[in-house]
């Protein structure tokens, strides 16, 4: 049974500004807990069912985090989901930390994404393109969001998510940047073989002024229906396969 100050603790942290003050998250469900168990963070404990902690309890012992035994109702009720399937843990965040982008590496960068299924479903599928690097404006949603999390399967594990402001990050940045725009040039015929930083940005107003001025290569999806526009996470998902495609 989750203890009441364990439970308090977890509704608190649902919460943008009490993550941040505590520099802790949730994470709900049994396979984004299993994945979190074989990351790099820092697991504070876990709560999951008789079956969850049963299957995992050699991973649990090795990394020597304390687990709670909880009926799926309970987990549901503790945490912010209607459902949960097996387990939920509270974690410490990970420093904010620049990453180091390699030469040819492409890597994403998010002009204000605002919303957390976009944010998670971003993640998810740049990990499935064995994208390793995200940098998000300030204003982008919080990774550390219930609905972000979730969204992204557990692939927040493996992709790391820089917060900064883009307008002075991508001055230093020494790779070519490539932004989705409307009227950009036919990504299907773009060379992405050196790699580079593909920015996506806001799901009702585009690139921002500030960061398109710092564009090298404006890059577009082909319109062939009547649609006004695409959803951030679709066009991400669309383009990084072109760009897979073209690297063969």
């Amino acid at each position: 049974m989750i203890s009441k100050a364990k439970v308090k603790h977890i509704k608190a942290l649902q919460i943008k500004k009490y993550r941040k003050e505590q520099q802790c998250f949730v994470v709900e469900g049994a396979k984004s807990v299993a994945e979190l168990l074989t990351s790099g963070f820092e697991v504070l404990w876990v709560a999951g069912t008789e079956s969850f902690i049963r299957s995992h309890r050699v991973l649990l012992s090795k990394r020597n985090v304390e687990a709670v035994e909880a009926t799926e109702p309970e987990l549901a009720a503790a945490g912010s989901f209607q459902t949960n399937d097996g387990a939920l843990a509270v974690a410490r965040m990970k420093p904010n930390t620049a990453p180091v982008l390699q030469p040819r590496e492409l890597a994403l960068a998010l002009d204000d994404i605002r919303d957390p299924g976009n944010l998670g479903t971003i993640i998810r599928t740049a990990d499935w393109y064995g994208i390793k690097q995200v940098v998000a404006s300030a204003e982008t949603a919080d990774l550390y969001n219930p609905k972000a999390l979730s969204a992204t399967m557990g692939s927040f594990c493996r992709v790391n998510v820089f917060y900064t402001n883009l307008a002075d990050f991508l001055p230093g940045y020494s790779g070519l940047v490539y932004g989705a725009f409307m009227d950009g040039a036919d990504v299907h015929h773009v060379n992405f073989t050196g790699g580079g930083l593909l920015v996506i940005g806001n799901e009702a107003n585009g690139i921002s002024q500030a960061v398109g001025k710092l564009i090298n290569k404006r890059v577009t999806i082909p319109r062939v229906g009547g649609a006004e526009s695409l959803n951030a996470a679709i066009a991400t998902g669309i383009m990084l396969d072109v760009i897979h495609q073209s690297k063969k």
